[in-house]
Formats: C-alpha cells, sequence, structure tokens
C-alpha cells in the first residue's frame, strides 16, 4: 500500500480509537437510572472498551466517568403527579457517582477490563420521617465491582466500515447493600431510628449477577458514524434481606432486580477542528417487572426511561473527554408484582416514582498504546 494510504488509514483508526472508543467505553450513564427507578452505575462490563477493534496487543484504557441527577418529578405509570411538587410532598434524590475503569488488549479483538464504582447520595422526603418534617439521608462508598471480557467479531481490516463486539462480564456485591442513617418520628414515642436507607440510594443490591452486552459502530462517510450498545444484567439471587419497613408485608424486604440498557445515535466529527465532535442518540434503561433467572419478590419499583442524547467530544493525543446529557422523554413507573398480587378489584394498587429531567456525564479516558509510530509524535 502506498504511503498516504497507511497514513490516513492509520490516522483514520487512531482517531477512532479515540473519540468514538471512548465514547462506547464509557457506556457511562447505566447507573443510578434518574431516580427512584435504581439502576446503579454500571459503566458497561463488556460495553467499557470502545477501543477493542482499534487496540493493539499491549494496549491499555484507563477511564473515569463522572454522573450526576436530581429527582423530583413523581410517576405512576407514564403519568406525572405534579400535584406533589405543588404541595411539597416530592421525594427528592441528589446523587453522584464516579466509575473507574481499567482495560487490557490482549490482542486486537479480545479485551479485558475491570470496573469500580463509588457514589455519594441524598434523599429527602416526608413519608419516611413520619409524614410531618422533612429530614434528608446518604449513603456513600463503594459500590458493586464489575469483571468482563469482549471480543471484536470481525477481524480488523482497513476496507471494512465498522464492528461489532460481544461481552460477557460479573457483577461482584461489593456495596454496602444494608447502608443506614437517622430517620425521625418513626420510633418509639415518635423518637428518631436507625433504619436502612431507601433502595434507591443503597450503594448495592447484594447480590452475584453477570451480564451479556454487545457495542457497534459503523463508518457511515469520512466524518459520520453510527454506534449503538446495550446490556442485560441477570440477578439471580431472590431478596437481600434488607427491611426497607413498608406498610405491605409483601415489600417488607428489598428486591434483587435485573437491569437492561440499550443506546445508539450518531456521531458527528469536526474536519474544521481536529479531535472534536458531536453526538446525537437515544437511550432506553429500566428495571423489569420480573427477573428472567430465579424468583421475583421483595420490594422493587420497575420501570424505564426513554432519553434524547445530545453530547460532544474532543480528543488530545491520547486523552479523550466526552459529555453527554441524556434528556428524559418518557419516564414510566410500572406495576410492579407486588402491586399486582395486593389488587384488589376495588384498589388497584400502583406504585410511583421520582424521576430526574436529565442526566450529566463526563468522561475521560486515557489511552495507553504498548508501542505509539512515530508518525503520531507529531500530530
Amino acid at each position: 500500500m502506498p504511503f498516504q494510504p497507511i497514513t490516513l488509514f492509520i490516522m483514520k483508526k487512531l482517531f477512532l480509537s479515540g473519540i468514538i472508543g471512548a465514547y462506547l467505553f464509557l457506556f457511562p450513564e447505566f447507573g443510578y437510572a434518574q431516580g427512584c427507578v435504581a439502576i446503579r452505575q454500571f459503566s458497561g462490563v463488556g460495553n467499557a472498551v470502545g477501543q477493542g477493534n482499534f487496540q493493539n496487543q499491549g494496549d491499555w484504557n484507563i477511564s473515569a466517568n463522572y454522573r450526576y441527577f436530581k429527582s423530583f418529578r413523581h410517576f405512576r405509570g407514564t403519568h406525572e403527579e405534579p400535584e406533589r411538587i405543588e404541595n411539597g410532598t416530592q421525594v427528592i434524590n441528589w446523587s453522584h457517582g464516579m466509575d473507574l475503569t481499567v482495560s487490557y488488549s490482549f490482542t486486537s479483538r479480545i479485551y479485558a477490563l475491570a470496573s469500580i464504582p463509588f457514589a455519594y447520595n441524598e434523599r429527602s422526603s416526608l413519608y419516611e420521617h413520619g409524614r410531618t418534617e422533612r429530614h434528608t439521608t446518604y449513603s456513600s462508598g463503594l459500590g458493586d465491582i464489575r469483571i468482563g471480557a469482549g471480543y471484536w467479531l470481525f477481524p480488523e481490516s482497513e476496507k471494512r466500515k465498522g464492528n461489532m463486539a460481544v461481552g460477557l462480564g460479573i457483577k461482584i456485591p461489593s456495596g454496602n447493600f444494608r447502608a443506614e442513617d437517622t430517620f425521625y418520628n418513626v420510633g418509639v414515642g415518635g423518637q428518631p431510628e436507625i433504619r436502612p436507607v431507601d433502595q434507591s440510594i443503597q450503594l448495592g443490591d447484594g447480590g452475584f449477577g453477570f451480564n451479556v452486552d454487545f457495542q457497534g459502530i459503523w463508518s457511515i462517510n469520512s466524518s459520520l458514524f453510527a454506534y449503538y450498545s446495550g446490556f442485560y444484567l441477570f440477578n439471580p439471587k431472590n431478596t437481600n434481606g434488607t427491611k426497607t419497613f413498608r406498610s405491605r408485608e409483601s415489600e417488607f424486604i428489598m428486591s434483587v432486580p435485573d437491569q437492561y440498557a440499550l443506546r445508539g445515535g450518531a456521531f458527528y466529527s469536526m474536519k474544521q477542528i481536529h479531535g472534536l465532535g458531536f453526538l446525537l442518540g437515544g437511550r432506553i434503561e429500566g428495571i423489569p417487572v420480573s427477573d428472567l433467572l430465579g424468583e421475583s419478590d421483595g420490594f422493587r419499583r420497575p420501570g424505564y426511561v426513554i432519553s434524547v442524547e445530545p453530547g460532544a467530544s474532543y480528543m488530545l493525543k491520547n486523552l479523550t473527554g466526552t459529555l453527554t446529557v441524556p434528556l428524559a422523554l418518557v419516564r414510566n413507573r410500572t406495576r410492579s408484582l407486588t402491586d399486582i398480587a395486593d389488587s384488589t378489584p376495588e384498589n388497584k394498587r400502583h406504585g410511583d416514582a421520582a424521576f430526574a429531567d436529565y442526566v450529566i456525564n463526563f468522561s475521560l479516558a486515557w489511552r495507553i498504546p504498548k508501542k505509539v509510530p512515530q508518525i503520531f509524535n507529531t500530530l
């Protein structure tokens, strides 16, 4: 191959491994959903190495992904209940999450990774404190660690317009699933009492799990790329033994629910500014009413969020920063199994959940190549 085509191909490869790779790397927001429907931080075991197809054997990737949201809008099904805000009875969750992920490419097609999540959460409510005054509970610390591996389906080729990877991973219950704080006006004689915090701000779910995932990218032209990724987390454990102190006996212990997410969109690289790109996509993430494996007893808030996801990314050499802000379009708190089981013809139960309007995700990804060709030292 003549020198110029080789140069262009290698430059394109580096660009993809930086901007596109880093974006897929972080699968960021699959964590902590957008409120009480509690998808915990899940930076993609297996979705975390977008560089897989663009890396060389021996390359490392280190990333940090930050996520923030405030949930306060209550939904029952897809129906919003604005009166909760008007009368001051809404539950408010503030969530800050940070994932640290390290990945390694054994070959240009096989990679492995480990992701360590940390979180800080606040939850303000009336109903959890005797319905007489508002108080705030907190949780902070290590979440559930994930370890995984993936495989790019097609061999590396300058003629191929895209590739797809599939992955498997495990979730280790390293996060505290019995985090406690002080609840007021609920003890004997209205005294404060130490209790587990709400399921939505627990740091872990208390069960071992495993996930299947996929990610891919396709070149539409020299500046426009399509991307997609998704995962499903299987949580076979039924309940984790943590009390909820809810009024219904069927909801007195926390469930260990499955999780899922799917995203896709387009990425446009700016020719005028090297390394700068913009993306626009959509995503859905949620918790199912019942798990695919095992029992589904205990308390959970099933539901999902559909969002439009704009963002921007900038690559400087081997460091890439990415900012995305998913904006919620559809929020649905579906009926749980306990809602259905405890309903009567005269009283159809349907629990509610608080959702966020948007989520802020910011990530930094650092690619450490085993060997960088001399040609790139001047880029």
